[in-house]
C-alpha cells in the first residue's frame, strides 16, 4: 500500500528541470579581429537574426597548436553580445583556455549533442541526432524585390514567386522556391546540416547550407543553371561541399 506524506519546500523559490535551446559557436581561430570582421560580414545587415539566444562556445575545432595561445574571452563575449548572443559557458578547450574562460565568468559547459551531417561512406559512424526545425513553414506568395529579406526562424521557408537579384531568403530549415531563385538563399541558418534548397530555376547570387556557401562568381554547371535543382551539404575528410542536383520536371 502506498502512503502519501506531506513534504516541505522553500516558500521563496523552486528548483526545476528545464529544457533549454542552446546555440553553439564552434570557434576555429583565436584571432578576434578576424572573428569580428566575419561576424559583421555575415550578420551585420541582419541585426534581428539572433534574439538574445543562449550560446555555448565550443573550442573543439581550434587547431592543436593554439592550445596554449591566449584567448581573449572578455572580447569574445563582447563580440557575441553585440550580435544579441548570450554566451553561458565554454566546452572542449585546453586547460589554459578553460582557466581563462572561468576567469572571464564563463563556466565549463557539459558535452553537447552537435548536429552532424550524414556519413559519406558505408560503415561510417552514425550522426548524432540533431534538433530539427519546428514543424510548419513560412509561406511567401509575392515576389521579393532587391533589398528585401525574409527569415523563417525555426522552420522551413516556402516561396511561391520569384526571388529577384538583391533579395535574400533565410531559413533555419529547408528553402523551397517554386519560381526562379535569382537572389541569395541561406538554409540551415543556425547550423542544421541536413537543410536543403530547392528551386524551380536555380540562378542564385549566393546559396548557403549550414554556413557553407557558394556565390555566382563561381558559375554553376549547365546541368543545374536555370533549371529545377536542389542544393545540399556533404561533409567528409576532404572538407565541406555543396551538392547541386537536377530535379526532374
Amino acid at each position: 500500500m502506498s502512503v502519501a506524506l506531506a513534504g516541505r519546500s522553500p516558500a521563496s523559490f523552486e528548483i526545476k528541470s528545464a529544457s533549454l535551446s542552446l546555440l553553439a559557436l564552434r570557434l576555429k581561430s583565436t584571432d578576434m579581429d578576424l572573428l569580428a570582421t566575419e561576424l559583421h560580414t555575415h550578420y551585420g545587415d541582419m541585426p534581428e537574426f539572433f534574439s538574445n539566444d543562449l550560446l555555448v562556445i565550443d573550442l573543439a575545432a581550434l587547431p592543436a597548436e593554439s592550445a596554449e595561445t591566449p584567448l581573449d574571452f572578455e572580447r569574445l563575449a563582447q563580440l557575441l553580445r553585440a550580435h544579441r548572443l548570450n554566451p553561458v559557458g565554454v566546452r572542449a578547450g585546453s586547460a589554459e583556455h578553460m582557466a581563462a574562460a572561468a576567469g572571464a565568468g564563463l563556466p565549463e559547459a557539459p558535452d553537447l549533442r552537435m548536429p552532424q551531417p550524414a556519413p559519406d561512406k558505408p560503415g561510417a559512424a552514425a550522426p548524432v541526432e540533431a534538433d530539427l526545425p519546428a514543424p510548419g513553414a513560412l509561406v511567401v506568395d509575392k515576389p521579393l524585390r532587391s533589398g528585401q529579406q525574409v527569415y523563417a526562424r525555426g522552420r522551413d521557408l516556402v516561396l511561391l514567386a520569384m526571388v529577384n537579384p538583391g533579395a535574400e531568403v533565410i531559413a533555419d530549415g529547408h528553402i523551397h522556391v517554386y519560381a526562379p531563385l535569382r537572389g541569395r538563399a541561406i538554409a540551415g541558418a543556425r547550423g542544421w546540416p541536413e537543410a536543403r534548397i530547392f528551386a524551380r530555376a536555380m540562378q542564385p547570387e549566393l546559396v548557403s547550407v549550414a554556413g557553407v556557401w557558394r556565390t555566382s562568381e563561381e558559375p554553376l554547371p549547365e546541368s543545374v543553371w536555370g533549371r529545377p535543382a536542389s542544393v545540399s551539404l556533404s561533409s567528409g575528410e576532404a572538407g565541406d561541399k555543396l551538392i547541386f542536383e537536377p530535379i526532374a520536371d
